[in-house]
């Protein structure tokens, strides 16, 4: 069930499980999408090849999560609905943030480079920011790896999702 917030805000969670494969050691991304704070979409995907460090496959996981985030703007503004506040992509690893942030390209984060200046361009624009967000308060954890069934719970309703057939 979609809520009335008064708002038409376009958030997003984006996580990544470094090499949590444990037979090919593969990466899996994964991101919830939310527009007037109701969830809209959500993603779980394994990498086609091995992140060398947990930086790149975040990195790489906020790279997917950016470009729904694009999608679901240029739809709303297709449909006579204008966004005009600055998206937020919500991350709990501070060493991708510094990725996309810093202007400056060092020699370990070339493998990135694309998206690299795919995202400065976006930030310069104000497109979007990306605010940190602690680990527990990770939405996104329930899409690349497992925790426990209290922690489920509390993420099922931060996302909005409810039983339609439990009892009131």
């Amino acid at each position: 069930m979609f809520s009335k917030h008064g708002h038409l805000n376009i958030d997003g969670y984006s996580d990544a499980d470094w090499a949590g494969n444990v037979t090919y050691r593969k990466s899996t991304s994964g991101y919830f999408t939310f527009v007037g704070g109701n969830l809209v979409t959500w993603r779980s995907k394994k990498r086609e090849c091995s992140s060398f460090i947990q930086r790149e496959a975040e990195f790489r996981g906020m790279t997917k999560g950016i470009c729904e985030l694009l999608w679901l703007r240029k739809l709303l503004t297709e449909l006579g609905y204008k966004p005009t506040s600055t998206m937020n992509l919500f991350c709990d690893n501070k060493a991708a943030i510094a990725i996309a942030q810093n202007p400056v390209q060092h020699d370990r984060t070339k493998h990135v480079e694309v998206d690299r200046h795919f995202i400065k361009q976006k930030l310069e624009a104000k497109v979007f920011q990306f605010p940190f967000v602690k680990s527990e308060d990770q939405l996104a954890d329930i899409l690349t790896k497992a925790i426990s069934s209290k922690a489920f719970h509390i993420s099922l309703d931060q996302l909005g999702i409810g039983d339609i057939y439990a009892p009131t």
